[in-house]
């Protein structure tokens, strides 16, 4: 029988931190002891004043269609803390609230991207950059990047990437998976590239912002010849360890910012109450509030780092935010255990889960096939016990 879907799911790939999560939790269902480092979520609980203002939107009955781009309070909640954290001046027509900032980036490429038009994209990316491009028929460019580096993109590698294609870049800082964030100093260097070429839109995914260990973060829409084409993408998902709650937004320029809602306006419409008005209350907090988070992930990164310079064949750099470490794995390729070879990054997760009962995911999905993405987004005791495992593994 003729197959009823589209060339367009037909050629999307899965999201592999997703599907090594969904094989993680069926391997558990089986009653295998599997430790999950995998997925990119905090494990602690949402804070309870957070909690607090979720429960009074439902006493005060908050129960109907919410404006497609956010309710007002929580468009002014966005606009302050921008100036507040980032030195960022928006006005409302520039402020549009999502399903998560999965969904801010793909309303972003939807409505900026015609078929053929160039994306770079820095290596390693978030897994879902790829294909997000590929849905809106963008062509991803990729820029690979080492560990020697940082995993950060010179300005040298953006010149060269550049053609008359190209329409956009979009990159993470704090990255996922790296943990690299750019300073000041690195935006200016990559700006002033950009300067040359004044039709290219910056995306620049700061999910991680709060989670930076290494000083105040800084945004490319606050340089000011930046600022009117850069779209600034951020969300309260991971430092305020509000994952399931869904809520993600945009400061852009009005013309994409309003493109933005009117092809929200035909997919899913506002964002869900409830949390809509959960996150004007979490928004207008000080960030203390939060630095519990902050520096037991620090601590996390300290911890994760030491066990893993003593596993023979990682090779680490030290991320500087977000929660993840990103080891050059390639010292085991071309080994063999029980007569299967490891070829690459994605054999050497798979043999992990296998063999030592530990869900990592292969740095191929992020445009890094040489790598290995682990989150210590975990306790300190599953920790200890996965890199033990992992050392006992590949020994």
């Amino acid at each position: 029988m003729q197959s009823f879907l589209s060339d367009r799911i037909n050629k999307l790939q899965t999201s592999a931190t997703l599907a090594m999560a969904a094989k993680a939790r069926e391997l558990k269902a089986e009653g295998k002891d599997i430790i999950s480092l995998s997925l990119g979520e905090p494990d602690f609980n949402t804070p309870d004043f957070i909690k607090e203002a979720a429960i009074q939107a439902i006493n005060d009955n908050y129960n109907s269609y919410t404006p497609v781009d956010g309710y007002a309070e929580l468009k002014e909640a966005i606009i302050e803390k921008f100036q507040r954290d980032n030195s960022l001046t928006y006005n409302a027509s520039q402020i549009v609230v999502s399903t998560g900032a999965k969904q801010s980036l793909a309303n972003v490429a939807l409505v900026c991207l015609n078929p053929g038009d160039e994306v770079i994209l820095p290596c390693p990316y978030w897994v879902s950059y790829r294909d997000i491009v590929k849905i809106a028929e963008g062509t991803p460019v990729e820029v690979r990047t080492s560990i020697e580096n940082d995993f950060k993109m010179t300005p040298e590698q953006l010149e060269a990437a550049i053609t008359p294609k190209t329409k956009m870049i979009w990159f993470s800082s704090p990255c996922n998976p790296s943990g690299s964030s750019y300073s000041e100093e690195e935006l200016r260097a990559l700006a002033d590239v950009l300067k040359k070429h004044p039709n290219i839109i910056v995306v620049s995914d700061e999910i991680y912002e709060h989670i930076n260990f290494v000083g105040k973060h800084v945004s490319m829409a606050q340089f000011d010849d930046m600022y009117d084409r850069t779209v600034t993408v951020n969300g309260v998902s991971k430092a305020f360890a509000m994952t399931g709650w869904r809520i993600g937004y945009i400061g852009a320029p009005t013309e994409i910012a309003r493109a933005c809602t009117k092809m929200q306006g035909q997919i899913t419409s506002g964002a869900n109450c409830i949390a809509q008005r959960a996150v004007i209350t979490a928004l207008k907090a000080p960030v203390s509030k939060i630095q519990f988070m902050i520096d037991k992930f620090k601590e996390r990164r300290s911890l994760i780092l030491d066990l893993l310079n003593n596993v023979e064949g990682f090779q680490c750099n030290q991320p500087e935010g977000a929660f993840y470490v990103f080891p050059n794995v390639s010292a085991f390729f071309g080994k063999t255990y029980n007569g299967k070879r490891v070829e690459n990054a994605t054999d050497l997760s798979m043999y992990l889960l296998e063999k030592a009962n530990v869900a990592t995911v292969t740095g191929e999905a992020f445009g890094n096939p040489d790598c290995l993405r682990l989150s210590y987004a975990a306790s300190e005791e599953n920790i200890k016990e996965a890199v033990k495992r992992i050392k006992k593994a590949l020994a």
